[in-house]
């Protein structure tokens, strides 16, 4: 239970926090990139 609280509730907890949020974001965001450009490429390729 300390921990949470202190997770909550500290400086470090926080950017902690917010490290892994931005992570999460951006492994989301990357899948989405790469999975639309790999749509794309597929396209011109089959428009040639």
């Amino acid at each position: 239970m300390k921990a949470i609280v202190d997770l909550f509730s500290t400086d470090y907890g926080l950017f902690s926090i917010s490290g892994l949020l931005f992570i999460v974001f951006m492994a989301f965001w990357f899948y989405r990139f790469f999975v639309r450009k790999m749509n794309e490429a597929e396209q011109a390729n089959r428009g040639r």
